[in-house]
């Protein structure tokens, strides 16, 4: 039985080893995240993946608490990554938050979005302070375009 066993441990120290790769499917095409007002904002963060999985974190004043999972159609991502593309969402400044240059005027209390896309290896984060006056307007429908791509109602309410 001994020997069995060497030679049997023998063969397999020799066989081939598959390697393990990680899913391609690790980091997000698109995430959103809506932070706190003073009131009852909804509080959450979505991100969308290549392969069109939807991942969900309710925090506070939505409908769901906790995590949820969905989908959308991989032509739905296609579409939504050309039209933040187009939209110049990579030129937009990366913060649009109080003191900062891009801002503009501002106006306290409000709730913040903060998005990020990775496309054709270019990565960019914005984070969108909505008390700031000078915020381009294609970034707050862009915003809102991701919400109604994923069907973020579904766990906020709203």
């Amino acid at each position: 039985m001994r020997y069995s066993t060497s030679l049997l441990l023998g063969f397999l120290a020799c066989a081939p080893r598959k390697t393990v790769t990680p899913p391609a499917d690790t980091t997000p095409a698109v995430t959103l995240e809506r932070t706190a007002c003073f009131g009852s904002c909804p509080v959450y963060r979505v991100s969308i993946f290549p392969s069109g999985q939807v991942t969900y974190e309710g925090k506070a004043h939505v409908r769901r608490t906790g995590s949820a999972n969905g989908k959308i159609e991989k032509r739905q991502l296609d579409a939504l990554l050309e039209e933040i593309d187009r939209s110049g969402y990579f030129s937009f400044a990366p913060r649009y938050t109080s003191g900062e240059p891009a801002c503009g005027r501002y106006a306290t209390d409000a709730p913040s979005v903060i998005t990020s896309v990775t496309l054709n290896g270019r990565t960019h984060r914005v984070e969108h302070d909505y008390g700031c006056g000078s915020v381009p307007g294609a970034l707050v429908v862009l915003e809102q375009r991701i919400d109604q791509a994923v069907g973020t109602t579904q766990w906020t309410g709203k």
